[in-house]
């Protein structure tokens, strides 16, 4: 059981609008992929299950047994998840006083036994980072395969200019797939074996071509071949595929503007950076 007092579940559960069974603006769907990408549990499995079943109630059954670490990186990754949902329009900034969210990160550095960032990582920092350098050949991927990346980044630079902000995401995320799965491919060992790569029901590690984006980049993460800010900031580029169809830009109420287009070949740039290294 996590070490949470009840003025800190009360704070928590104010925090994620758990009230009336819910979790932020999360679909079971989407909340079993959060905490399976970036938490790295099962959170419907049952032994979480509490009372109705409800989402706010299998968080309150993880909170009864799993342990402080585990809890606390979860709140830790709820709390990026609502600073970047504010960044992205899905969710007011008004809704979220400051003071919670950061009595939210107390409770979270507590529970993980770590000391405050002092070095967060801010948006306008990130965004006024330079790429203009930026050089493909220092993937070391298959030539052929670096002709179609930058004849596609090409493309991006192009759709920037005109404001064409879908299909910037769509480009950046297709071509950090392919570039991620190349560096893996090039790396099996390492990629297999880091905690974070995804498993089927069996608990084999799937192979390359079933991992999502998102798999990609935790694991990336993991071994140092990414840094903290290209994780932090890839919330939209990670979920590219599901504004794809029409339907499901329009179940994920997703409005792609000229600011999320900036991010996504931001964490593009910063990505082919850090991976060339």
């Amino acid at each position: 059981m996590a070490n949470l007092s009840t003025n800190e579940k009360q704070l928590l559960e104010k925090l994620f609008n758990m009230g009336s069974g819910y979790v932020l603006n999360f679909s079971d769907r989407t909340m079993s992929e959060f905490f399976r990408d970036d938490v790295g549990i099962d959170i419907y499995n049952p032994q979480y299950k509490y009372a109705s079943g409800s989402k706010a109630n299998y968080m309150r059954g993880f909170w009864q047994n799993a342990s402080d670490v585990l809890v606390g990186k979860s709140i830790q990754k709820l709390i990026e998840y609502i600073e970047n949902q504010i960044l992205l329009g899905h969710l007011n900034e008004i809704d979220f006083s400051i003071k919670i969210m950061d009595r939210g990160k107390q409770i979270s550095n507590k529970l993980q036994g770590t000391q405050p960032q002092t070095n967060e990582i801010r948006e306008d920092d990130f965004l006024s980072k330079d790429f203009r350098s930026l050089d493909v050949n220092m993937l070391k991927l298959d030539g052929t395969v670096l002709t179609v990346i930058q004849q596609r980044i090409d493309e991006i630079q192009r759709c920037l200019k005109i404001n064409a902000s879908l299909s910037v995401i769509f480009l950046c995320g297709s071509t950090m797939e392919g570039i991620l799965l190349g560096i893996a491919s090039n790396n099996a060992k390492d990629f297999n074996i880091a905690s974070a790569s995804p498993k089927d029901k069996s608990g084999k590690v799937k192979q390359f071509q079933d991992w999502s984006l998102s798999d990609f980049i935790n694991v990336a993460r993991e071994l140092n071949f990414l840094g903290e800010d290209v994780k932090k900031f890839s919330h939209a580029l990670r979920d590219f595929r599901n504004y794809i169809h029409p339907y499901q830009q329009l179940a994920s109420s997703f409005d792609p503007d000229e600011h999320t287009a900036k991010i996504c070949w931001q964490v593009l740039q910063a990505a082919i950076v850090q991976l060339s290294k």
